[in-house]
């Protein structure tokens, strides 16, 4: 998978979408108390709603949600809600330095060349912790998560998961990857 949103997307796809989304907010409301769906829709279907990357975030698998509202900018947040590492973007070293200087066995990509390609970020530790607090996510699974710079420079970065009620972070080499971990995305609108 290219990570490009994909070229199909239309008028039909975008009410799919919408439709979608619609049924995920109402059947999820504890995950966004206080918000109306008809203030998300409005946002969606502005000029500046980013339904291709949303589009981009179902069809990876990733069950994107609104979890909350950025009070500053009133951007609605939206997060992947999969109960697991969303399938469609696993495999993947950390980031683009990491999978060209990996040698044998190269996976399809990164983690961070997807997240920019699909116009997206992916979740700081922080975020993380607070997505758990919604649900239980990465039981069997683990995702990559946004990594601070001096670990980074040191040739790490972080990833977590959910094992025994309770929520770890980890660290692991750039270059590794796993066809159990992927990454959850957030994306604000």
């Amino acid at each position: 998978n290219t990570g490009k949103v994909s070229a199909k997307f239309s008028p039909t796809d975008q009410k799919a979408l919408i439709s979608i989304l619609k049924s995920r907010f109402e059947k999820n409301m504890s995950r966004h108390k206080n918000l109306s769906w008809l203030d998300v829709e409005a946002k969606l279907l502005s000029p500046k709603g980013a339904m291709g990357s949303l589009w981009r975030m179902e069809e990876t698998g990733g069950e994107p949600d609104v979890v909350g509202m950025d009070k500053n900018s009133g951007s609605f947040i939206f997060m992947d809600c999969s109960a697991e590492s969303p399938a469609g973007r696993r495999s993947l070293c950390y980031d683009e330095q990491a999978h060209l200087e990996r040698k044998e066995n190269k996976p399809a990509g990164s983690a961070m060349g997807l997240a920019a390609e699909m116009g997206v970020q992916i979740l700081t530790e922080e975020q993380y912790k607070y997505l758990q607090t919604l649900g239980e996510f990465d039981l069997k699974t683990s995702s990559w998560l946004a990594t601070p710079p001096s670990i980074r420079k040191r040739g790490g970065a972080i990833f977590g998961d959910r094992r025994y009620d309770h929520v770890f972070t980890y660290h692991n080499g750039v270059q590794s990857y796993y066809a159990a971990r992927g990454f959850r995305a957030c994306l604000h609108i």
